[in-house]
Order: C-alpha cells, then sequence, then structure tokens
C-alpha cells in the first residue's frame, strides 16, 4: 500500500536512486543557477548572444552595485518590506482568533463559516482582478501599500484559518477545560493556555504567508504602479527601456529580491519544520 523505504529496496534500485537524485536537483536548481550567471555577465555578452557561455568578464560588482545605488530597487524592497511584514501579521493575528472560535467552541453555523474560509481558497483570483481593481479605484486605495496590505489580509486569512483551526483542533482540550474550572476568561485562556502552544503554528504560517506576499508579482502588477507603492517583484521590471531588456540588471535584482525569504526560512527552519510535522505521528 506504501512505497518501500529506499533503504529496503535492492542494492540496483538504490544505486539507481543515488544517481538519478543528484541530476533531478541539477535540473529543478537549473533556472536559479541562469539566473545567478546572468547576474555576474557584462551587457555585451547579451548583445553578442553570449546567453549561456562563460562570462567574458566578471560584472558581478558592477551589476549588484548599480542595483543597490543607481536604481530605486532599495525603495521597492523597503515597499515589500512594509506591505509583507504587516500583511504577514495582520493575516496571522486574525487566522488565530478565528481559528481559536471555530476549533474551541461548538456553535450553530460553525461548519458553515470554516467551509466559508475553505471555500474562498477555491476561488480563482485571476476572476477577481477587474473587480477588485475598480473596488481600490473607487475607495481610494489604488497605487498605495494600504491596499495592497489590505487585499492580502483578506486573501490569505481563508488559509491561515484552515491551518490554525486543525492545528488548534489536535491539542489536548482538557487543558481549556481546567482553566475554565479554574475561573480564567475566554481571552486569557486564547492567549495564556493557547497562544503558547501554538508557536510552532504560528512560525510555520508566518514563514509561508511571508513567502506568499513577498514572490507575488500578479497583484503587485494588478494594484499599484511606480517605485512609490510597487514592491520589489515588480520593480525589477523597470530595469527594462522600451527597447532594450537588461538582463543583467533584473538578474541581479531577482537575486537580490530571493534573499530575504531564504534568510527568512533559515532563521525560522527549526520552528517552521515543528509545525508542519507536528501530529504526524503519535
Amino acid at each position: 500500500m506504501f512505497p518501500t523505504p529506499i533503504e529496503k529496496s535492492s542494492r540496483n534500485w538504490q544505486i539507481t536512486y543515488q544517481a538519478l537524485l543528484p541530476i533531478a536537483m541539477i535540473v529543478w536548481l537549473l533556472p536559479l543557477l541562469a539566473v545567478a550567471l546572468f547576474s555576474i555577465k557584462p551587457e555585451t555578452d547579451f548583445a553578442t548572444g553570449n546567453f549561456w557561455g562563460w562570462p567574458t568578464s566578471f560584472e558581478g560588482f558592477t551589476n549588484y552595485g548599480r542595483v543597490f545605488f543607481d536604481s530605486d530597487m532599495p525603495r521597492y524592497l523597503l515597499n515589500s518590506v512594509m506591505i509583507t511584514v504587516p500583511t504577514m501579521a495582520g493575516a496571522v493575528a486574525l487566522s488565530a482568533m478565528t481559528g481559536f472560535a471555530l476549533g474551541i467552541y461548538k456553535f450553530k453555523g460553525n461548519l458553515l463559516i470554516f467551509f466559508m474560509f475553505i471555500a474562498g481558497n477555491f476561488v480563482p483570483f485571476q476572476i477577481l482582478m477587474v473587480p477588485v481593481r475598480d473596488l481600490t479605484v473607487n475607495m481610494g486605495l489604488y497605487d498605495t501599500k494600504t491596499g495592497l496590505i489590505l487585499f492580502h489580509i483578506a486573501f490569505q486569512t481563508g488559509f491561515c484559518t484552515l491551518f490554525m483551526r486543525n492545528f488548534i483542533r489536535a491539542l489536548p482540550y482538557p487543558l481549556i477545560e481546567a482553566a475554565r474550572v479554574e475561573g480564567v476568561a475566554e481571552w486569557r485562556i486564547f492567549w495564556y493556555v493557547v497562544m503558547p502552544l501554538m508557536k510552532p503554528a504560528l512560525a510555520a504560517l508566518s514563514v509561508l504567508i511571508f513567502t506568499f506576499i513577498w514572490n507575488d508579482y500578479f497583484w503587485a502588477i494588478v494594484l499599484t504602479q511606480g517605485p512609490d507603492a510597487q514592491p520589489v517583484t515588480a520593480g525589477i521590471t523597470s530595469f527594462n527601456s522600451q527597447f532594450r531588456a537588461a538582463y543583467h540588471m533584473m538578474s541581479a535584482g531577482s537575486i537580490v529580491a530571493a534573499l530575504p525569504p531564504v534568510l527568512m526560512f533559515f532563521l525560522m527552519q527549526k520552528h517552521f519544520i515543528a509545525g508542519l510535522t507536528l501530529g504526524a505521528v503519535k
């Protein structure tokens, strides 16, 4: 019924697995390796068609220096931070409270409300492009960081609530009953009993939401324009002009933009893995 562990497979299959695994990893990393290679090439290599060959000169310091000092990339990075961090905090905070209510309290319509949160995750976000854009224009939130933050919080809360509600339902319920017997208020139960137990889930969800929002490109170009509010994913395209594609600059900017989510994961790696695997085994 379940796949046989590789350790218990035949020796021939183990050798095949060990030979194919590095190849699969290289294929998976090939786009990132190509971007890293492009980021250290001079502009003349692209003009002469030397896309995949060895760089004629190493221009890594020049390209990355121009990204930070001769462009609006620092401003785009700051915009991404100012959009991603409040969105992450707002979505995680709302879903923690919503998950507590749906996971602990039994009331009429509990499952209906929970299913509504789940159903929102299955709505194709592309079909909402026009109405959401018109809504932000009518509310005066178009091309603002506030509009993008509010939109992302609204869209991410459904997935976060699903995650939190299922996590909270797996917690030992007798702890909550014992606190109620002692006369502890419900908000104190949430803050002092449930929240400390949710730290792995909060960390895992924070990393996921940070990555989702930081890497968003679709809504960044739909709801914003220009360096005043655009995040870094949309700002990378500013390196292009009407008749010229600056592949070396876009590649360097892409590497810079990819570093914060990677750093976030490594800083929260322990809690992230604990949050995803908690409850997987008894």
